[in-house]
């Protein structure tokens, strides 16, 4: 692994765009919708949807890195909203939910902590946002995808279902980094292990095309984070509902 100095630059980019708020075009509208096609997948969640039709508690655990909170405003991050969107459509159901940071580490780093959450945590889903920290220390690919199936398949010989999300989107940074190789062998682990992989990069870079965000802008307004966190834990809420083929009735 080596750290670059444009890894570090890059770093502390991602991590403005997190805590700091993100940028759109002044008169672009907040609608934030997501195709169809980017909030659907084949892969299932089973776990949840028995939760669910025979009306236990749905425990989720977000393995985070920086991005998914917001510095002093956790409320506002996109678990939080996650988890408000999910009580609102399945309102019969205790959704209980909680976030493990792992700042900093890389998906082999991190993979040592799995199993110890899910034997603490119980969680019936684990989402784990991965991928950052690999392409910032210019992680080797390949190493990458072995460490993110290890960890997948320890957390569902643990027990729970699995959504993998990827990195966020960041126009800024794109000659800094090289994102595709990790998305990429995410979505190649995603269906090795049949696990839905919550497109979050594609989502976001579908937001800034469309006007609803300006991803690319240097002037940060101070709500912006809280902005895009609060419509990544609706589409969230969403595809997780799509992966567990709960239909209306199941719903609110």
């Amino acid at each position: 692994m080596r750290r670059g100095s444009g890894a570090v630059l890059a770093l502390s980019l991602l991590a403005g765009l997190a805590a700091a708020g993100l940028a759109r075009a002044e008169d672009a509208p907040q609608a934030c919708e997501v195709p169809t096609y980017l909030l659907s997948t084949e892969s299932l969640l089973p776990r949840v949807t028995d939760a669910v039709k025979n009306g236990q508690p749905l425990t989720i655990l977000v393995v985070g890195s920086r991005s998914s909170t917001i510095a002093a405003s956790a409320d506002s991050a996109y678990p939080a909203k996650l988890q408000a969107a999910l009580k609102e459509k399945l309102p019969s159901i205790q959704v209980n939910l909680s976030v493990e940071l792992q700042p900093g580490k890389t998906a082999e780093e991190t993979d040592a902590a799995l199993v110890k959450l899910v034997e603490a945590k119980r969680p019936t889903l684990v989402i784990w946002q991965t991928g950052t920290v690999d392409a910032m220390r210019s992680v080797d690919p390949d190493d990458f995808r072995g460490a993110v199936g290890e960890g997948v398949a320890a957390l569902q010989n643990a027990g729970a279902d699995v959504v993998l999300i990827n990195l966020q989107y960041s126009p800024r940074t794109e000659t800094m980094i090289s994102a595709p190789p990790y998305l990429d062998n995410l979505r190649v682990v995603a269906q090795q292990h049949d696990v839905p992989l919550f497109d979050r990069f594609a989502i976001m870079r579908h937001w800034n095309d469309a006007g609803d965000f300006d991803l690319f802008s240097t002037v940060h307004g101070p709500d912006m984070a809280k902005r895009v966190h609060a419509c990544l834990g609706r589409a969230l809420s969403k595809f997780v509902l799509d992966a567990a083929r709960l239909d209306q009735a199941q719903q609110n």
